[in-house]
């Protein structure tokens, strides 16, 4: 199928050689400017997951200021980043003016499926290729529609999968006595309906391994009443809390809780639980509250760019921003590295084909770890390592350790699972 960006291209070119045909037509310049798009939720509630975006970009910019070599010849790198605004309709906008505006040849998103699904449906939809990161790729991928036995021809996706939090999730459930009655907080979002299907999602390996699930039922993002949730919880003596939520929701659900008299033993919220800044509002409430861990900077891995280890790009971070580091740094580094990666090996700059071929056949050792699209579990994703953490204070601050590495016995703890007192 010819996509509609190249056929509005090959349109007006037709029109410029109808219109020139008595003319010598200028000579290709070997090198060009190479244009990476990149679409982030620069402001609203998914912001936080942005918080590095400049920081990295700044990396690359400086290390790529002089040029790119490619096939023997330099070509000028420029970057250009567009808000989702947190929406998935404006990511979808967004992803459009890249690509139809700015002319991108590549585009990279992250950041939740709000962000990464509708970016990667306009990238699929108009053959340019795309990279994403930051969604668990059931949601991205089965979100999309995307078939197990094709994938996509243009967009290739990395991160863990539902099946790699739930073995996470239970490694800490499991590690504490508790009644076995999980309380799930699942909102009506991709990653709520992902999250809760009755086949793909936590449901069903729940209850094979033996835990009574209490599910209230899907939720909007920014409800400022979590009554109705935590009243069937201590209806049923809920002592685990599980979920995927908005760091805003989070707050309210778990400031509420304590009002409301609802204390469980485990609580393990993706989304709002993996960054430092909402766990220090929250003070001494974040004290054993534990997360999934994709990244952090005593991970064993380093970049495929820069050279920089885990620790000294964290470390490098906080040196340039005065802010801890966040999970994201990694995620968004590695996505850069892919893409720079696969810009070096593509064969002609000018066919997208050529490029989305490159990445297809990505086989990167990164700072989020190996990175290979041939590995499945499905066409065109690479899974990346998961492991599990738990905020504890240390001197008053909220201090993510690495607990459990069951998942991934190559990634090294750094402290003990303890319930929440």
């Amino acid at each position: 199928m010819i996509s509609r960006r190249r056929l509005l291209k090959g349109a007006a070119a037709a029109g410029v050689l109808g219109a020139t045909s008595n003319f010598p037509l200028p000579a290709y310049a070997k090198t060009r400017p190479i244009k990476i798009g990149f679409v982030t939720p620069k402001t609203g509630p998914l912001a936080i997951f942005a918080e590095p975006d400049d920081f990295v970009l700044g990396q690359f910019r400086e290390a790529l200021k002089d040029g790119l070599e490619i096939n023997g010849a330099k070509h000028p790198i420029e970057f250009i980043v567009k808000d989702s605004q947190s929406n998935s309709n404006r990511a979808s906008s967004a992803a459009q003016e890249l690509i139809f505006e700015d002319e991108v040849d590549i585009i990279a998103a992250s950041s939740t499926p709000d962000t990464t699904n509708p970016v990667a449906d306009q990238a699929e939809l108009n053959g340019v290729p795309c990279v994403t990161n930051d969604t668990p790729w059931q949601p991205h991928f089965f979100g999309r529609q995307g078939d197990p036995s094709v994938g996509f021809e243009y967009t290739n996706h990395f991160f863990w999968g539902l099946e790699d939090i739930i073995q996470v999730f239970m490694s800490h459930w499991d590690a504490i006595g508790t009644n076995k009655i999980v309380g799930a907080m699942w909102p009506n979002d991709p990653d709520g309906n992902g999250w809760s299907h009755p086949e793909l999602g936590f449901p069903p390996v729940m209850q094979q391994a033996g835990y009574t699930l209490v599910d209230p039922g899907r939720y909007q993002n920014m409800t400022d009443d979590f009554s109705a949730q935590i009243s069937a919880f201590k209806d049923a003596g809920v002592e685990i809390v599980s979920g995927v939520m908005i760091p805003p929701d989070f707050t309210t659900f778990w400031t509420q809780a304590a009002q409301q008299g609802f204390a469980p033993k485990v609580v393990n919220v993706a989304k709002a639980s993996e960054f430092p800044q909402a766990m220090a509002a929250l003070g001494n409430r974040a004290d054993g509250l534990s997360v999934e861990v994709w990244w952090h900077k005593f991970f064993p891995y380093a970049s495929s760019f820069s050279g920089q280890s885990c620790e000294a790009l964290a470390d490098a971070y906080t040196a340039a921003t005065g802010k801890p580091w966040t999970m994201p740094l990694g995620a968004k580094h590695s996505l850069f590295e892919v893409v720079i990666d696969s810009l070096r090996r593509s064969q002609d700059l000018d066919s997208p084909e050529s490029i989305a071929e490159a990445i297809r056949g990505t086989d990167l050792n990164t700072v989020f770890g190996p990175v290979n699209f041939q590995t499945g579990p499905v066409p065109s994703v690479s899974k990346t390592p998961l492991a599990g953490g738990q905020w504890q204070l240390n001197g008053g601050e909220p201090e993510l350790q690495i607990v459990t590495n069951s998942h991934t016995p190559a990634i090294p703890t750094t402290g003990e699972m303890k319930p929440i007192a």
